[in-house]
């Protein structure tokens, strides 16, 4: 067995894992992602109220998008696909990783502190917590809707989506793995370019309900298989 083989294989079971707990954690403590729809007063009050162990619990999603980069990188190595479908699937997965990072990144660093300007303003006089409050409401919002949604969620999924699809072909066409591993990717990343689309064109206000319903499966799905991949790749190199 190569050295790349068992960081490869170590990555694809470590990371969905990570993915998971971080996610779950959060529908524990913070009602993630239904919060996400909610008021900007509910959002971050319940966010400064989590504390450190809330912006930990980010850390460790953040953490989890990032640590995508070395996966890709030494999935692609080890698939070795040809025709340029290795090429593809790198770019795609940097893309997808970097845009999930910076999507989630806000949680950490930026919420904090407009959650602690928010719950300050209860002592402020009404009319100046009121002004207060709008600036904090319009610069919560236009982070959430732009590094959220546009970046985060849009152009997150759509390119785990082509990664996952890219992969999938790679492992199609190649002797490396089993190739029903790559045929039962390649619905998982139609069904994440699908959920790309949430709040894409006409929906961009209220988003598409079916693509919101379909991209909670997906991530469970592509999860399991990223698990069974890297299982594979360690049992049978």
């Amino acid at each position: 067995m190569k050295w790349h083989e068992v960081v490869t294989g170590t990555f694809l079971i470590l990371v969905p894992i990570g993915f998971n707990v971080a996610f779950f954690s959060l529908g524990r403590t913070f009602d993630y992602p239904d919060i996400l729809r909610r008021p900007t007063d509910e959002i971050l009050r319940r966010f400064h109220a989590g504390g450190t162990a809330l912006i930990l619990r980010w850390e460790l999603l953040l953490l989890s998008a990032i640590a995508m980069l070395p996966l890709v990188a030494t999935l692609s190595v080890t698939l070795a696909a040809p025709g340029g479908v290795a090429e593809a699937a790198i770019i795609f997965g940097i893309a997808a990783a970097l845009t999930q990072a910076v999507g989630l990144v806000r949680w950490p660093f930026a919420v904090p502190e407009l959650a602690r300007r928010w719950v300050a303003a209860d002592d402020l006089e009404p009319d100046e917590a009121a002004v207060a409050r709008q600036s904090i409401e319009t610069n919560f919002v236009t982070i959430h809707r732009l590094l959220g949604v546009g970046i985060g969620e849009h152009l997150g999924y759509m390119f785990t989506g082509l990664w996952t699809l890219a992969t999938a072909w790679s492992i199609v066409t190649g002797p490396k793995m089993p190739h029903w591993l790559g045929w039962v990717a390649i619905p998982i990343g139609l069904a994440m370019v699908v959920g790309s689309l949430e709040f894409a064109g006409r929906n961009e206000r209220d988003g598409w309900p079916l693509a919101g319903r379909i991209v909670p499966i997906a991530y469970i799905a592509w999860s399991i298989w990223l698990i069974a991949v890297g299982i594979e790749l360690i049992l049978n190199p």
